[in-house]
């Protein structure tokens, strides 16, 4: 009898340990971010991830009392590394999309995000619409909602769609003047324009009818997109959301939108 109690509390303490064990693991949280998207995501001279989505990881983070550690990942295979556990969440600027939800499950909105457009300040053009650009060259980052938009209007309006694996190398061949245009995030045009772009280029105008919602993405079925739900709800509702904002924008990101 003595012996099988002996054995009982072994157990009893190896599954204690194995709880606690997993408490643990669970208490470092993996956030994939592209690191090529300022002022959203990009990687310091000395190679730190930096940005508006690195401080509103660490935030949510903070919020939900689990350390955070943020992985580099390329943009074109950011959704197969979260689908092969390289990381338990995307923070990068991801827009919500029918096609995604396919993939990957979305929190709710943390900013809300219009596409525009740029060219170069000697460019005759005045419109963003897509007969404006009829003939002309126009850059995107591959596999973004501004390429779609670019090959679904410009590219049937009769322009060329140049597609890029960075939106840094999109801007340069503009600069470079290989592009005659480049549709992106409004907000990342506007700081781009602010600091390295201002010599170079000019706002052409918002695309009509892009204002679309940006979201964390998670494993299909994760718990943890409730977790960072209330997370985001809560940084909104205590004015941490608003700090880290007016950081970077001179205006509100998240938006009114639903």
């Amino acid at each position: 009898m003595q012996i099988t109690r002996k054995f009982a509390c072994a157990a009893s303490l190896a599954a204690l340990l194995l709880t606690l064990g997993g408490a643990s693991a669970q208490e470092k949280l993996k956030i994939g971010t592209e690191g090529a998207y300022p002022p959203f995501n990009t990687v310091t001279a000395d190679g730190k991830l930096a940005g508006f989505d690195v401080d509103i990881a660490n935030a949510l983070c903070a919020q939900m009392k689990v350390e955070c550690e943020l992985v580099a990942q390329d943009w074109d295979g950011i959704i197969p590394a979260l689908q092969g556990g390289k990381f338990d969440a995307i923070v990068a600027s991801m827009t919500i999309t029918d096609e995604r939800k396919q993939q990957v499950d979305f929190t709710d909105k943390y900013y809300t995000t219009p596409l525009a457009l740029i060219a170069p300040k000697d460019s005759a053009l005045t419109s963003a619409e897509p007969d404006a650009l009829k003939g002309k060259t126009v850059g995107a980052q591959a596999s973004t909602t501004q390429s779609i938009y670019a090959e679904d209007h410009y590219a049937k309006a009769g322009a060329e769609v140049k597609l890029y694996p960075t939106q840094d190398e999109a801007v340069a061949d503009l600069t470079n003047g290989r592009l005659d245009a480049v549709v992106a995030d409004k907000f990342v045009l506007v700081d781009w324009i602010k600091t390295t772009g201002q010599d170079c280029c000019k706002m052409i105008g918002d695309l009509k009818g892009t204002d679309s919602l940006t979201g964390i993405a998670v494993r299909k079925g994760d718990p943890l997109r409730e977790k960072l739900n209330a997370a985001i709800d809560a940084i909104v509702k205590d004015g941490t959301y608003a700090k880290i904002n007016a950081k970077y924008f001179d205006f509100d990101i998240y938006g009114a939108q639903d």
